[in-house]
């Protein structure tokens, strides 16, 4: 979640409000990395609602956490779990201070790259929801999702968040994926997309 175009639309600088669940309003710092940009909350608030049919009980993927706008705020709606990629120390950090402020321990936070992590499975479970949301400047939006699928890190019919500059045309998918829901807001393109796996 990195790009220096865009703030945190509607929360206060330097803070993350949670939209909606048992966390409600609560406001959470962010750490002050060079190009962190939170999902704003009015892209939340859709992509929330879309997930509101299958979120409560889900087991979630957020990778390049980043402020973890999106993992937090899934746990609050009833997510069952949330494991948090992010390779800066310091938003690793904020993000494991956070998961003590909230005592959310359903929220689990690991520090390494991506890549590395979704190149391998070594025996962890598979996920109902996964968001992705690299920085805008990345561009691998396709090999991401050949990584998820490849290496059998979804559940059948699992659902992907893809979330990326607004002029960029969404990648080309795996076999058996569609879009199911799309949008644009401000500088962003994003995406819900069922995975058949």
């Amino acid at each position: 979640m990195r790009d220096n175009k865009r703030g945190n639309q509607g929360s206060p600088s330097g803070r993350l409000r949670i939209v909606a669940g048992k966390w409600r309003s609560r406001l959470l710092p962010v750490a002050g990395v060079p190009g962190l940009r939170p999902t704003p909350e009015r892209i939340r608030e859709t992509l929330f609602n879309w997930l509101a049919p299958v979120i409560d009980g889900a087991r979630c993927l957020d990778v390049f956490a980043g402020s973890g706008a999106l993992a937090f705020e899934a746990v609050s709606r009833g997510a069952a779990s949330a494991d948090l990629i992010e390779q800066s120390p310091a938003a690793v950090a904020i993000l494991r201070d956070n998961t003590r402020l909230l005592e959310a321990t359903a929220i689990i936070v690991h520090r390494q790259d991506a890549y590395r992590f979704l190149g391998g499975r070594d025996g962890k479970a598979a996920y109902d929801i996964v968001f992705l949301d690299p920085p805008f400047a990345d561009g691998r939006h396709e090999e991401l999702c050949r990584l998820l699928a490849d290496n059998g890190w979804l559940v059948p019919a699992a659902l992907v968040y893809l979330e990326l500059d607004r002029k960029e045309d969404l990648p080309a998918l795996p076999d058996g994926w569609q879009v199911i829901k799309e949008k644009t807001a401000g500088n962003v393109r994003y995406a819900l997309i069922e995975a058949e796996t």
